[in-house]
């Protein structure tokens, strides 16, 4: 494991969790902030709603592929130096996408964007790890998700105002400046991290054989199950509620403020989290989370069946979800770096690399269907959400045995 950072004069944690959280949270502002953008660009383009699906896709796909590569190599290798290499990749990518003439071009920067921004997210939670312990640790992970939970909605929101003043190509200009800027302050305020010494196997060896052992652990299998079906939920709503919500007449402008009903109930969960957790188990929090998530997605299908067209009925009852979630999610992030300390990375990054495909797929089927309501959208989340509450019933049954 990459070995805790020493200086003479070592940074307050204050600031420390500070550009974690702004390096976590850069890449949903990247995924999130052209969503609104995303239903005009068949028109500006002249493809189908299908293939500028594939957009968001494939940032998914890059911004999950690279974390299982960014995050044992931060072990061996040290995680600043990777994450700064990330950000300015994730700076190129955001300039493409600003330029690009055409759809397939705009895909291929939406790949290299998402391929730098998912340095933040394996190399901020593995560093959690490394300068956290204890409740501490579940604490600072409750402010990773409020952090998580804010960046979506508020990325929305300006990314439509963005898009009806200045067009959508500055969304990817806003992204490029502030990969920038982050670069500049965790260059300053993190301090370098001292490499790992104790292997002579070739890196790419050593990650497999760091994989090889985390795919041994049930439990572990278990927490990633968790994490990437319930995250894979999320996505489904963040990349399927603007058709809904624009067949509710809904625009760019207004869609971002319906969206934010769930990360903004997100946000109050994790805070509650952050209060609980001393007085409440892990398991007890997430099986309350996962359960609230249950009840709010079967009474949005519900009220989908029964005609409600309204995005009032979309969004008001997944403020349910978004609580739960916020229950949910920081213990089980903690669950996923801490079953094996010593590969904290590996297991950060096989855990985003899981989250962000399943994200990916559902994200992509999704956008497959044509949305007159909200049925469908409601039956594929309400899919995800059960088969994440199987996975937390297995982890249950080892706890029991163990």
């Amino acid at each position: 494991m990459s070995s805790p950072p020493t200086t003479e004069h070592p940074q307050p944690q204050r600031f420390v969790l500070a550009n974690l959280l702004c390096a976590i949270g850069f890449g949903l502002v990247a995924m999130t902030i052209c969503l609104p953008s995303m239903p005009q660009w068949s028109g500006v383009f002249g493809v189908s709603q299908a293939s500028v699906q594939l957009t968001f896709s494939i940032f998914v796909v890059s911004f999950g592929l690279t974390q299982v590569i960014y995050g044992p190599l931060s072990d061996r290798y040290g995680r600043r130096r990777l994450l700064l290499f990330g950000l300015g990749l994730a700076a190129l990518g955001s300039m493409g996408g600003a330029l690009a003439p055409n759809l397939a071009t705009l895909t291929v920067a939406r790949f290299v964007q998402g391929a730098g921004a998912g340095a933040g997210m394996v190399l901020g939670r593995a560093m959690v790890q490394d300068y956290f312990s204890g409740a501490d640790r579940s604490r600072a992970m409750a402010y990773v998700g409020m952090a998580m939970g804010m960046c979506a909605p508020l990325a929305t929101v300006i990314g439509g105002q963005v898009h009806v003043l200045l067009g959508w190509r500055v969304n990817f200009i806003v992204i490029g400046i502030l990969a920038i800027v982050l670069m500049v302050t965790i260059r300053a305020v993190l301090p370098e991290d001292v490499p790992h010494e104790g292997s002579d196997a070739h890196w790419l060896r050593e990650m497999l054989d760091a994989y090889g052992q985390l795919i041994r652990v049930p439990s572990y299998l278990a927490y990633v199950g968790i994490l990437s079906l319930s995250t894979g939920t999320f996505y489904i709503y963040l990349a399927g509620a603007p058709s809904v919500l624009a067949n509710y007449g809904v625009g760019p402008a207004e869609v971002g403020f319906f969206i934010m009903f769930v990360p903004l109930s997100y946000i109050a969960g994790s805070f509650l989290t952050s209060r609980l957790v001393k007085h409440f188990s892990d398991a007890q929090l997430m099986l309350v989370g996962q359960s609230m998530g249950l009840g709010g997605i079967s009474l949005m299908l519900a009220l989908a069946v029964a005609g409600l067209q309204s995005p009032f009925a979309v969004a008001v009852p997944l403020i349910l979800l978004g609580l739960g979630q916020g229950l949910l999610m920081p213990p089980t992030l903690v669950g996923t770096i801490s079953v094996v300390p010593m590969l904290a990375g590996a297991a950060a990054g096989a855990a985003g690399l899981a989250q962000q495909l399943c994200g990916a797929f559902g994200g992509y089927v999704i956008g497959l269907f044509e949305h007159d309501g909200a049925v469908r959208l409601g039956a594929l989340m309400l899919a995800f959400m059960v088969g994440a509450f199987i996975n937390q019933l297995l982890l249950r049954g080892m706890r029991r045995r163990a």
